[in-house]
């Protein structure tokens, strides 16, 4: 669950050089006529704004403000500047500052509420726009704090004041993304973009809905328009190395966030947090221990990623306590507390926890924003997983399967459907493109590869699995599963061999009954010329340990007819 950046972050410009003074005079002590060249080249607050040049902006205000000539809400500017920079806390200190003084402009209150909410801080938002006047910016960050606090009669509501003009509409756009809603937010990115060319930053936004969406191509492309422009855009690049990430690899992915990390500064907080966040995605789990614990508040997915690397090392426990009080809001967060709940209810054999997560799972597979992408029909099949539905599993993983032709996890539960729907060679197939040491070493997954064998004629491979295994109960019920499965498909000569085992493991006599009919079994395959005459010799052995008049009389007769057509039965 790579990490991607919602904004879009021009990189400031360098710090204007002050190690020469200001008022610098020659040797006859006049003015350098350098000093009225600089004089004249200072650059003005308005051009440093358009230029998106914050860092500049706040200097030249604080050289203004600390010469005692400062401008016009001098202030205000210098909040403004901090805000988009993104330092929220310095701009809300200002903000608190001005609001405390006589005469200051209400509106101040919506700015303030703006960088509580960037701070996360969205009751103390709520109650700071609330007090300022009602215009266009306060619907729209009262629009998103409703988001935030899942009332949807008021964000409602808010919606209903929202006007057709730019802010408005990325505003909407932007809550489209949030409630996975990718579809409607690039209608109107696309919009927009058509009628203003020049907003090329847009196409992140584009790109990432894309990317949502798995269209990883798609949104590399959009992605490009950007990158021409703006090279060193934090976001973008960001993007970039997420796709590569999907469409390739780690390696490939890490190799594109190099730029970022060589660009990334100690002014730049949010990058390098992204850098170690993606860095440790992008290596497979690498360091995840040393890293997400401390993004937790800082990055959402890191709290989720998390959780994977519990689950991938089986501490079931760690998981489930860091997600169980998690109210999830987007599909990543439903599917992993479904996944959770899932493995949980295997391993304790708890039919509650299994309800929980097909309910999870049903619900992000049958939204309207989910069910055609890859996640929403890993879903569906999930959720029919649990319900034991495997002929409804095996519509949705075909739908997807060249997405995961080389997925241990996805082949290993392919070809259980497979199994479960009587497909055995399709599902030996699947089982057979399982690489994973874990996977082929778990004994759920040796009892359906074995039965897979037996079931295509193949008892011999089953019988090998069994002989590679140590001892243990598992061996135990895999060779319970090899003798009677063997013997219901006619495999005699390896029913009897698996029943001889049993019986000497445990005299039980439903074992005796499977060795004889077995060993019957085989002698009537080796006269029909199904099998070979020296089978013989190993049936006779595998007879000759039980002490039971029926057998002696068996006994009598293969060992007759083994004479009369010359097999060496010593």
């Amino acid at each position: 669950l790579a990490t991607v950046a919602h904004q879009i972050h021009r990189r400031p410009q360098m710090l204007l050089s002050r190690a020469k003074p200001a008022d610098q005079q020659d040797e006859d002590g006049k003015r350098s006529p350098s000093h009225h060249r600089r004089k004249k080249k200072l650059p003005k607050l308005e051009e440093l704004l358009m230029k998106r040049d914050y860092i500049g902006a706040i200097t030249l205000l604080e050289y203004f403000q600390n010469a005692g000539k400062p401008l016009d809400k001098n202030e205000e500017w210098i909040a403004y500047c901090a805000f988009h920079l993104g330092d929220y806390k310095k701009a809300l200190q200002i903000y608190k500052k001005l609001l405390g003084q006589q005469g200051t402009d209400p509106e101040l209150w919506v700015m303030l509420g703006c960088c509580c909410f960037f701070l996360g801080m969205y009751k103390e938002a709520d109650a700071a726009a609330l007090k300022g006047p009602k215009t266009p910016l306060q619907n729209r960050l009262l629009f998103h704090l409703s988001h935030k606090f899942n009332n949807e009669e008021r964000l409602m509501g808010y919606h209903q004041h929202l006007q057709d003009v730019v802010e408005d509409q990325l505003s909407l756009a932007s809550i489209h993304y949030l409630r996975s809603h990718y579809q409607e937010a690039i209608d109107i990115y696309k919009r927009i973009l058509l009628e203003n060319r020049d907003y090329v930053a847009l196409n992140v936004y584009v790109a990432l809905c894309y990317y949502k969406l798995d269209y990883y191509d798609v949104s590399q492309e959009v992605l490009a328009v950007y990158l021409q422009a703006y090279k060193d855009s934090a976001t973008a690049i960001n993007l970039k190395a997420c796709n590569h990430f999907r469409l390739y690899n780690g390696k490939a992915a890490e190799a594109e966030l190099k730029s970022l990390q060589d660009m990334a500064s100690l002014s730049f907080e949010f990058a390098q947090d992204l850098i170690k966040h993606n860095l440790v995605v992008f290596r497979g789990g690498e360091g995840a221990l040393q890293t997400f614990p401390k993004l937790l508040d800082v990055i959402p997915e890191a709290r989720l990623n998390l959780v994977i690397h519990f689950l991938r090392n089986d501490d079931l426990g760690e998981a489930y306590n860091l997600i169980k009080d998690l109210e999830p809001t987007t599909p990543q967060e439903y599917i992993l507390k479904g996944v959770v709940n899932a493995a949980l209810g295997q391993e304790q054999d708890s039919a509650e926890h299994l309800k929980i997560a097909q309910q999870y799972f049903q619900l992000v597979g049958g939204s309207a924003s989910e069910c055609d992408t890859i996640p929403g029909r890993q879903c569906m099949a999930s959720c029919f997983f649990l319900l034991k539905q495997f002929s409804d599993v095996l519509i949705y993983l075909n739908s997807i399967k060249s997405y995961f032709y080389t997925d241990d996890t996805f082949n290993y539960n392919f070809g259980q459907a497979l199994a479960s729907t009587a497909q055995w060679k399709e599902a030996e197939e699947a089982f057979s493109l399982v690489q994973s040491e874990k996977l082929k070493s778990d004994f759920t997954y040796l009892s359906w590869l074995a039965r897979c064998y037996v079931m295509n004629r193949k008892a011999r491979l089953a019988w090998e699995l069994y002989l590679k295994m140590e001892t243990s109960i598992e061996s135990y019920s895999l060779l319970q599963l090899i003798a009677n499965d063997c013997y219901k498909m006619g495999q005699f000569y390896y029913a009897a061999k698996a029943f001889d085992v049993l019986e000497r493991l445990d005299p039980n006599p439903s074992y005796y009954d499977g060795k004889r009919g077995a060993c019957i079994g085989v002698f009537q395959q080796i006269i029909a010329g199904h099998e070979p005459k020296d089978s013989l010799r190993e049936v006779l052995a595998m007879l000759r340990n039980v002490a039971h008049p029926q057998v002696e009389q068996i006994v009598r007769v293969m060992r007759k007819w083994g004479k009369e057509h010359r097999i060496q039965l010593a």
